[in-house]
């Protein structure tokens, strides 16, 4: 191949996707915010805080310049967390080269708006996020750690062009990691956004020591108000039962490595979330996205009690016991999906 995608965003996103491209073919330019960091990055190809182990190729090129991160570039990919997604982009629209396709990782809803990653950078760049410039969400079942170790796993382009997710799924496309393609964007992105509060949840579980009776019911249940609010803002709820929905739902929930279950887990254990924030590299993007999805739910009408708990515990001082106990205490119903 002799295409070339510029990353926007240099967290373990940015570099194992980065890697993939390089893998595939692609000439890649990586792209930070910081110039020092950058810099670093260039000169030692290593990133230890953000990903153990992991050397980034020679062929990849750092930089922190905005006026070339564009240049000659067929395929855009957003890889910056969502809270930090609008002053990014506001920085970089004026060198955005017109109608190349902006694929984005990023898993939230932005608390000030309410909008999704892709509707973010399409207001941040002053574009219609429908009939505007081509946008895509890359969704899945992404541990990062797992991927810069190249183990198998599959991801979701969505797109509302059929041209530009069979665009990232060909750049995509490598011997670890399968891309289907799909069409309700909203959906997609809804999915990635949710399963962290749901794995935030899943974590104070481990952390209290309740079993997995109490998990699995959290999962299953988690996932139907997620595909409830899903369905009254639009998104088909099928897509919540496939790899975009349940199967990073699933993976967030379980793996060790996964940043929102961690912190849940350590709010299960008794430690402060403020701490808990302040000791994590990483940005945990389910705390922030829970608000929004309180917010969300409370628009559309759509009863949604774990993310009520999550938010109470987080926000309010609820204890997570209590809460359970709150839960299990709620009237007796028949069992609805959607």
């Amino acid at each position: 191949m002799t295409d070339r995608a510029a990353i926007v965003g240099d967290g373990q996103m940015g570099l194992v996707l980065a890697d993939a491209l390089a893998e595939r073919g692609v000439a890649v330019r990586l792209w930070g915010r910081s110039p020092q960091r950058a810099k670093e990055l260039a000169r030692t190809r290593k990133s230890p805080r953000r990903l153990k182990d992991f050397v980034l190729s020679d062929e990849i090129e750092v930089t922190a310049e905005d006026d070339a991160v564009f240049d000659g570039v067929s395929l855009i990919v957003n890889a910056v967390p969502t809270q930090f997604i609008r002053p990014v982009w506001q920085r970089l629209a004026k060198h955005l080269p017109v109608d190349i396709p902006i694929a984005c990782v990023s898993k939230g809803i932005e608390n000030s708006t309410l909008l999704t990653p892709t509707q973010v950078i399409a207001d941040a760049i002053g574009e219609s996020a429908e009939g505007g410039r081509p946008l895509c969400a890359l969704s899945g079942p992404t541990i990062g750690a797992e991927l810069a170790k190249r183990l198998p796993a599959t991801m979701v382009a969505a797109a509302l062009s059929d041209d530009v997710s069979h665009l990232v799924q060909d750049m995509f496309s490598v011997g670890w990691l399968r891309v289907y393609r799909h069409d309700d964007l909203i959906g997609v992105e809804l999915a990635g956004a949710t399963k962290n509060v749901i794995a935030l949840a899943a974590g104070m579980i481990d952390g209290m020591e309740v079993g997995y009776n109490a998990k699995s019911a959290l999962l299953a249940r988690g996932l139907a108000e997620i595909a409830r609010l899903g369905a009254a803002m639009g998104a088909r709820v099928d897509t919540f039962f496939g790899v975009a929905g349940v199967g990073d739902l699933a993976t967030t929930c379980f793996s060790p490595l996964g940043r929102n279950r961690s912190c849940g887990e350590r709010i299960g254990r008794g430690e402060n979330l403020d701490e808990i924030l302040s000791s994590t590299v990483s940005v945990v993007e389910g705390v922030p996205t829970t608000r929004s999805v309180v917010e969300l739910a409370k628009l559309h009408n759509v009863e949604m009690p774990i993310t009520a708990a999550v938010n109470a515990i987080l926000f309010e001082g609820l204890d997570p016991h209590e809460a359970i106990t709150t839960l299990m205490k709620r009237e007796p119903k028949a069992e609805w999906i959607g």
